[in-house]
Order: C-alpha cells, then structure tokens, then sequence
C-alpha cells in the first residue's frame, strides 16, 4: 500500500511540475515537422503567458504560439495571438493573426531554411501586449 501512495506522489508530483506546458498540435501545412532551438516563453512578470516555439519541415521554418492554461483560467479568452518568423535584419516571413481568443497559432510557411531564423509570437489583450522571440538558429 505504501508503494502504491509514494508512486501515486511520484506521479502527481511530475504531473504538477508540467501542468500548463505547451504540446504542439499538428501543423496545419505540413504534417512532419521538428522543433528546431529552444521554446521561449512570454512572460507577464514571473507568469508564464504562452510558448513559442520554432519548427522546420516540408522545405519551410515555422513559427508557432500556444496560451497556456493557467493564463486562459485566470484571465479568459480576450487576445489575440500573432506569429511569424523572423530574419535579420528584422524582415518577417509567414505573418499570421489568429482569431480573437484564439489559444494556438502556426505562422505561414516561410522558404528561410538557408537563413538565420527565429520565431516570434505574440499575445494580445485588451490591458496587455506581450511578446517573445526564440534564440536565433542559423
């Protein structure tokens, strides 16, 4: 019985260290794509908003934005999310805007496979504007 309740502490524990995190959803354009560089995260202070994340596949780099739960439990549906990706200097590829409170975004297609890229994501709100960009991936 013991073994069983620290198993079920074991569980709930990594449960609860992971509760709210970002799972890419299928890309709507191409269905086989890998996460290339790190997920970034908005921030609203120390909480943590939405994940951004960058994809490669099918011949073309992805940007990708997801709201995490605990935002949309304590502050609703009322944003709007923006992505894209991101070359220097500055030039943007594949530009999307979700509809309002919509909780995950894939930006267009972008032919920058060659380039140095980064993702860029955006929530927002009618008392908010919050943003993240992943490192840069050459």
């Amino acid at each position: 019985m013991r073994k069983i309740l620290a198993a079920g502490a074991v569980v709930a524990a990594a449960l609860s260290t992971t509760a709210g995190t970002a799972q890419a959803e299928s890309n709507p354009s191409c269905g086989s794509v890998t996460q290339i560089g790190a997920t970034a995260y908005v921030k609203n202070g120390s909480t943590t908003v939405a994940s951004v994340k960058q994809y490669k596949g099918c011949g073309k780099n992805y940007s990708y934005v997801y709201v995490w739960d605990q935002w949309i439990s304590s502050h609703g549906r009322d944003f709007t999310l923006r992505t894209y990706v991101q070359t220097p200097p500055n030039l943007t590829h594949g530009y999307k805007t979700g509809a309002r409170g919509q909780r995950e975004l894939w930006s267009g297609g972008a032919d920058t496979l060659d380039q140095c890229t980064r993702a860029h994501g955006e929530v927002d709100g009618s008392s908010y504007f919050l943003s993240a960009k992943t490192s840069e991936r050459c």
